[in-house]
């Protein structure tokens, strides 16, 4: 088969272009610029131009894919409609590959790439082995895909924009978070909400569904909270939301099906115990990571449990579990400084990144830096942009992403930092931050968002390193 990818630099659709390459079938796509990803994809035999160009399409495609990111007026996606060769968009494609496999989908506003990817490589790791389809770069793989001809299981991520999760029918789902994103596709986050109810229905009968605790409903309400913690309310009746059992999961907080007790904080490395519906597991260590992915691991573990992972594969797979590039990503580590980047783009995920950065560097100095992406989002949540990132010592914020979007009157990076109550604050272009960063005299540095700041991140962490 021919394939040709509109919008093949995308984090989803590059990974489904390595899958077929890596099959045997041709692959070629445009995208409107180049990036490191679609760097790899060209050493990796795959032709992509950066031409909105219909001429350049390569002749005898049989399929076409693109991703709803890319503008229905772009002039090679209005030719290929008219030239009447299938079209699919990528979530379509996924819903295809995942039929007739044991399909594993995690969905969530935040906490999905690296919950999956965790998911991908304790399997792969393990006797049971699968196949991924990962919206980051997980560093085991040095990949955002997994190929295993030999095993049944596929682990996908489920994104919830443009409703694209409900392509998938998965036999274990993962929600890990609910809160409100894409209200530019959703209107409402109850709309939003509803989707995610679709989502949990479509979990296969013979198959499991596993909630973070308070979402859609799934875990005690506080009035409960009086009796006793230990009594679990595994499998709770949850007909309503999903035709399978359903587990709540959290990383602390007696009231779950699966949650972490004892987490500290050793060398480096996090320290936990489980407790599960089948009792507990003493020590696992989670090297080089967070606090928030304390609570991925423990939705990881959930599903891998399910599958059948011994604890030895389990233990071995999350030691050396060793993350997703641009998730709390370190390019410097020296006593004099740390730089850390991060993909966090939801203020749910930069107050999570803050708080682990306070966790891990108590009494140092924070700075930190964010480009705000979309319109649409920063308009939606500047008070929550502003909430998390207060705790910072310093706050840089660049100019927004526009990603998909045409710009909103009155919308810029201004509404955010005009909400910020305190002084040390700044907005920057990219070539400002480079002057700004040894003037702020950083002991932790970070940077979070999910346009192209990373583009950034090499400039930076050459300065630091200089300096």
């Amino acid at each position: 088969m021919r394939y040709y990818f509109l919008g093949i630099g995308g984090i989803g659709m590059s990974a489904l272009a390595r899958f077929f390459k890596q099959r045997g079938d041709e692959v070629s796509g445009y995208d409107r610029t180049e990036s490191p990803l679609t760097q790899q994809l060209v050493k990796e035999g795959i032709d992509v131009h950066y031409e909105d160009n219909p001429q350049l399409i390569p002749q005898g495609i049989d399929m076409v894919i693109y991703t709803p990111a890319v503008p229905k007026d772009t002039a090679e996606f209005v030719h290929l409609e008219k030239s009447g060769i299938t079209m699919m968009k990528r979530s379509q494609m996924l819903g295809e590959l995942t039929k007739g496999k044991k399909c594993v989908a995690v969905a969530g506003s935040h906490g999905k790439t690296t919950t999956s990817s965790m998911i991908a490589y304790l399997l792969h790791q393990s006797h049971i082995g699968c196949s991924a389809f990962l919206g980051g770069i997980a560093k085991n793989f040095n990949s955002n895909m997994v190929v295993d001809l030999k095993s049944d299981y596929v682990v996908v991520e489920a994104d919830e924009y443009d409703r694209s999760f409900l392509q998938l029918h998965p036999l274990y789902s993962v929600i890990t978070a609910t809160d409100p994103d894409h209200l530019d596709i959703y209107g409402t986050h109850e709309n939003l909400l509803a989707a995610f109810r679709q989502y949990a229905k479509q979990t296969q009968p013979e198959g499991h569904l596993f909630v973070k605790e308070g979402n859609l409903g799934v875990g005690h309400s506080h009035e409960e909270e009086e009796h006793d913690h230990h009594e679990h309310h595994h499998d709770e009746d949850h007909t309503d939301l999903a035709p399978c059992p359903v587990s709540s999961y959290t990383a602390h907080g007696m009231e779950a099906d699966y949650y972490a007790i004892n987490v500290r904080n050793s060398r480096g490395s996090i320290f936990f115990d489980l407790r599960t519906p089948y009792g507990v597991i003493y020590d696992l260590e989670l090297n080089n990571s967070t606090l928030y992915n304390v609570e991925n691991s423990v939705a990881a573990i959930a599903v891998v449990m399910q599958c059948g992972i011994t604890e030895e594969e389990l233990r071995r797979g999350l030691k050396t579990f060793s993350g997703i590039k641009r998730r709390f990503d370190y390019h410097v580590n020296t006593p004099e400084i740390v730089y850390i980047d991060d993909y966090a783009h939801h203020p749910q995920e930069i107050a999570a990144t803050i708080e682990s950065i306070k966790y891990l560097y108590p009494n140092k100095r924070v700075v930190g830096i964010f480009q705000p992406h979309l319109y649409s989002r920063t308009q939606d949540l500047a008070d929550g942009f502003a909430e998390a990132l207060s705790p910072l010592d310093e706050i840089i914020l660049m100019p927004i992403y526009p990603a998909r979007e045409t710009p909103i009157p009155g919308v810029t990076s201004k509404l955010i930092l005009n909400k910020i109550n305190k002084l040390s604050k700044y907005l920057c272009t990219p070539e400002q931050v480079l002057e700004l960063i040894p003037a702020l005299y950083p002991d932790v540095l970070v940077t979070m968002g999910a346009g192209d700041i990373d583009r950034l991140v090499p400039k930076i962490e050459e300065l630091l390193r200089n300096n």
